[in-house]
């Protein structure tokens, strides 16, 4: 399939498409996981990842990577279309601060606003994958067996 975005819908109740982020889940607030839920899965979906990118992050690394990855959750089972706020469950992958799990926006001092995208991927396969795995093994990973996928997009700009 390739990565094209499908009819699958994601949703917060903490921010709309294109909205600010709450402070509260930044790296300047409490730094939380805003709360998603999702909907229209494909037809044979078995699991779902999920992940936060900032492509707006100057960062290009020596593999040909770009931007700040903030969440990398994964092995989420097909019956789960929502996170509750400041989840922690399901396996999840290192952010670019170095931690596992969530680590909210927080851009550069001096920049603009900065996009957030918060993906949702339905996948083929079922959630057993390792956990650990940062946002580029994961992507090189379900790549093959991405049903669907679709994308919120938030803002923020350090205050």
């Amino acid at each position: 399939m390739g990565f094209a975005l499908s009819n699958m819908q994601l949703i917060s109740p903490a921010f709309d498409h294109g909205e600010a982020i709450p402070k509260k889940h930044t790296g300047e607030g409490e730094d939380v996981s805003p709360a998603l839920s999702w909907s229209g899965a494909p037809s044979g979906t078995q699991s779902f990842a999920i992940i936060c990118h900032d492509p707006d992050a100057p960062l290009v690394t020596d593999r040909g990577t770009y931007g700040f990855v903030h969440w990398v959750s994964y092995n989420i089972p097909a019956s789960v279309h929502n996170l509750a706020e400041g989840t922690e469950d399901y396996a999840s992958g290192p952010n670019d601060f170095g931690n596992q799990g969530y680590g909210g926006p927080m851009p550069p001092e001096g920049h603009d606003v900065h996009q957030y995208y918060f993906w949702v991927l339905a996948l083929s396969e079922p959630p057993e994958l390792e956990s650990g795995l940062n946002m580029w093994q994961l992507l090189e990973r379900v790549e093959p067996s991405i049903l669907g996928m679709n994308r919120l997009v938030g803002t923020y700009e350090r205050g």
